[in-house]
């Protein structure tokens, strides 16, 4: 039986992490951000401290970038890092959160609501 993209990303919120704008403002140590929205969305504004992975490419990049493969100490182990993923609502980002965890990694999680709830609860977001 055919499923539709709503049915794919109920199912991956079923399995992965999310985590509220609010809490992820408030970690003394910051995740590493990843902005799965395309290029275009992300220049109109972001998280601080984002990276730009678009949804289409995330699985072939996310290793190679150095913000998730910790190019400054080889020896830690990049897929235990926690890795919060968001793009404009969360559809995107879930079902990247669950695409990351099938990969191996352990602390990839979603934002909640997106970058528009990010926005709906007062959170800066930044253009550079």
């Amino acid at each position: 039986m055919p499923v539709t993209a709503a049915d794919l990303v109920a199912q991956a919120r079923a399995r992965i992490r999310e985590i509220a704008p609010q809490a992820l403002h408030a970690q003394p140590q910051p995740s590493v951000l990843i902005d799965v929205r395309e290029p275009a969305e992300f220049q109109t504004g972001h998280l601080a401290g984002a990276v730009n992975i678009p949804r289409g490419v995330l699985e072939f990049q996310v290793e190679a970038h150095p913000a998730v493969a910790n190019v400054s100490d080889p020896a830690l182990a990049h897929k235990t890092q926690a890795i919060v993923l968001y793009c404009r609502t969360g559809g995107r980002a879930a079902l990247a959160a669950l695409s990351l965890q099938q990969m191996g990694f352990t602390q990839a999680c979603s934002l909640a609501g997106g970058i528009d709830g990010w926005i709906a609860a007062g959170l800066p977001v930044t253009q550079r």
